[in-house]
């Protein structure tokens, strides 16, 4: 699949997941894992995920990667509680 540098994924961490044939979903949770460990400080996480899961979503909907993404996005756009979001405004 080719793609070019994605200035959100700078290793190359997610592109490089959906070049391996039959790669599992506990790899794929490790490669995001590395991926939001490797961003560069001050980028916002929720945002270059948004951005990821915009550009495979809709090529790439079978593949485990982009389960992942959108379990990852789901999660970062729910509300938290416990010293996190709130999950509504004052």
């Amino acid at each position: 699949m080719p793609r070019n540098d994605d200035p959100n994924d700078h290793k190359g961490l997610i592109r490089e997941a959906y070049r391996i044939d039959g790669i599992t979903l506990p790899e794929c949770r490790s490669i995001f894992l590395d991926w939001a460990l490797s961003l560069p400080e001050g980028r916002d996480q929720r945002q270059a995920l948004s951005d990821l899961h915009a550009i495979y979503a809709k090529d790439e909907a079978d593949h485990p990667m982009t389960q992942v993404l959108t379990e990852g996005l789901q999660s970062a756009q729910a509300p938290k509680r416990r010293g996190g979001w709130r999950s509504r405004n004052r």
